[in-house]
């Protein structure tokens, strides 16, 4: 490994050692037993849980002390980040699942994607008054023709149901509590709220949540959500039937058919077209996971209707010709980059619901077609982005224009698990933008998805991500699950839109190409080339290596301004198990004001 990355990574392990240092006994504990530290690394054996947030990592931890596995820690550190991360989960939105099975050694996954009603119309995003696509955001993403039908509680139930131990009422009763009691507000959750404001004031129930008084809840303060307590314990109750049919279903399509805004609002919230037989026939679907070969390694992911697997794994194929952790940094980043450009421009090119789209994921997933996708790679010069898809013969290399949008936020959230029988979960759920639609179902505690504006917003017949009614929009959420011999070696995913392709690619490479750590891993500075013409970048990520990427000509554009949320790409949560039995349970040391990760039993240092 160059000194070049040596640098960098010393800086990395510098600013986590420091992180740890600062956090105190008070700050876990503050009152009632509410958890705040922020516990970046962890290691010990037993089981594991690594998320965003202290009080869900700790919701999880607390299921696998009781004698739950895996599947239940997941549901139930879930549900607490339904309570605390609001604006990037619940049950009101979905996600996908994918799960390590000690006892058969396989890799199974859950398909929770929201989907479109069956009465929605191709010119769903098209504003009559223009002609022309509603703006993206705010107008397009808050209404009610972005939702979705929610696949969250279909997901939990289907994934309880083939491998729990528990209930889904006892894996609820820690997010019970967190709702009832109360969590205390931190920075991240006041400026997400903040960011929101126009947005949220537009809907009555909404601003009286999450701005009382007509501002977001003040950093140290304690917030409550009695209506989400109460709708779980509904969902305890009757599982969940209690989102897809009855009381709560009929509100949730009043909110959606006629959005509850306020008079004073002057966004025009479009209407939906979910119906209750939307809600009714939703099922969570079982799916056969990605599969790709890496450096020796098995890499498991979600497959269509995510593009996560099928980008992910292609782009791991193409780097499978060149040996990365030969190279200095500079050129490592290159191919890096390149490698991300070729899939971005396949996975736009022919990824879609596999229920209404002929997905070729066999044939992206191929080491033939990533062979014949690698000859576009050079040695000295970056390719010119964009670049046309590749054939599916797997023949040519020729480029073009073409360059598809691609969405970036900082929505959605990602976590980690594993039991002390072996087991492993990695899920990554969502309601698509930070805040979803925006709208509350009244008197419930939970915020509807826009998870539909993840559709193409001008139809067409040869786009495989067009609007049809009943189909799941394209996502690029990507939890992966990598084995060594057949055994866990990692679990890690991401949030961010279209970036988590890259910052679970990203991560892998760092981790099993470049000699980091793990936790050096997750920390370093993150880049992002999605096939357009620039490179979303890190303001660090800038800092440290546009010297080293300079030769090659990319042009960085930094993802925001330094110091904000807009700057960072990605919030990881991931595992690693050691060959002498111990897991290590990483979470971020910094993006999204820290993360947290812990074990069953902690290894004493």
């Amino acid at each position: 490994m160059s000194a070049a990355f040596i640098r960098p990574l010393a800086v990395i392990a510098s600013a986590i050692a420091l992180l740890g240092s600062t956090l105190s006994p008070a700050q876990a504990a503050p009152e009632r037993g509410r958890v705040t530290e922020r516990q970046p690394v962890a290691v010990g054996w037993g089981g594991a849980v690594s998320s965003v947030d202290p009080e869900a990592t700790a919701a999880g931890l607390a299921v696998l002390r009781a004698g739950g596995n895996a599947v239940d820690a997941a549901v139930a550190t879930a549900a607490a980040l339904g309570v605390t991360e609001p604006y990037s989960a619940g049950v009101g939105g979905g996600g996908y699942f994918v799960y390590y099975d000690a006892r058969t050694r396989r890799v199974s996954t859950i398909d929770g994607r929201e989907t479109a009603p069956r009465a929605m119309p191709r010119d769903a995003f098209i504003d009559p008054a223009t002609g022309q696509p509603y703006p993206f955001t705010p107008q397009l993403v808050t209404s009610g023709v972005s939702v979705g039908v929610p696949g969250t509680p279909a997901t939990w139930q289907r994934a309880l149901q083939r491998w729990g131990k528990r209930s889904l009422a006892q894996n609820l009763r820690p997010a019970i509590d967190i709702a009832t009691r109360g969590f205390v507000v931190d920075s991240t959750f006041r400026q997400q709220t903040l960011d929101n404001k126009v947005r949220f004031e537009a809907f009555p129930a909404t601003a009286a949540l999450y701005l009382p008084g007509g501002d977001a809840p003040a950093v140290g303060s304690v917030f409550r959500n009695p209506d989400l307590a109460a709708t779980y314990r509904l969902m305890a109750r009757k599982g969940a039937d209690a989102i897809y049919r009855g009381a709560v279903a009929k509100e949730i399509v009043a909110a959606v058919q006629d959005p509850p805004t306020s008079p004073s609002t002057t966004l025009p919230v479009p209407k939906g077209y979910l119906e209750l037989a939307d809600l009714a026939s939703y099922r969570a679907l079982d799916r056969a996971p990605t599969a790709v070969r890496y450096r020796g390694l098995d890499v498991y992911s979600m497959a269509p209707s995510s593009s996560g697997g099928t980008t992910v794994g292609e782009a791991l194929n193409i780097l499978e010709n060149v040996r990365l952790g030969r190279l200095g940094t500079g050129k490592a980043l290159h191919y890096y980059l390149d490698a991300s450009a070729l899939a971005f421009a396949d996975r736009n090119a022919y990824v879609g619901d596999p229920a209404f789209v002929d997905v070729p994921t066999r044939t992206l997933l191929s080491q033939a077609f990533a062979d014949s996708r690698a000859c576009r790679l050079s040695p000295d010069t970056r390719l010119v982005t964009p670049v046309d898809p590749g054939d599916l013969s797997a023949k040519g290399c020729a480029t073009g224009r073409e360059e598809g949008r691609n969405e970036q936020g900082n929505s959605t959230t990602h976590l980690v698990t594993s039991d002390r029988w072996g087991n492993v979960v990695s899920y990554t759920l969502t309601i698509e933008q930070t805040g979803g639609s925006g709208m509350l179902v009244p008197g419930r505690g939970f915020l509807l998805n826009n998870e539909l504006t993840d559709f193409s917003a001008v139809w067409s017949a040869t786009d495989p991500n067009r609007i049809e009614p009943g189909k799941r929009p394209r996502s690029s959420m990507s939890p992966t699950i990598v084995l060594r011999d057949g055994r866990p070696f990692l679990a890690v995913g991401s949030p961010g839109g279209s970036t988590i392709i890259t910052t679970v690619l990203q991560t892998l490479v760092n981790r099993i190409d470049l000699g980091m750590s793990l936790p050096a891993a997750v920390a370093a500075p993150r880049a992002s080339l999605r096939n357009t013409a620039t490179v979303t970048a890190e303001p660090a990520f800038i800092d440290t290596y546009s010297a080293a990427l300079q030769p090659y000509g990319y042009p960085l554009t930094p993802a925001g301004p330094a110091g904000t949320l807009a700057a960072e790409i990605g919030a990881v949560a991931a595992l690693e198990f050691t060959r002498d039995g111990r897991v290590q349970a990483v979470a971020e040391p910094v993006r999204r004001g820290g993360g947290a990760a812990g074990v069953v039993h902690s290894v004493r240092r």
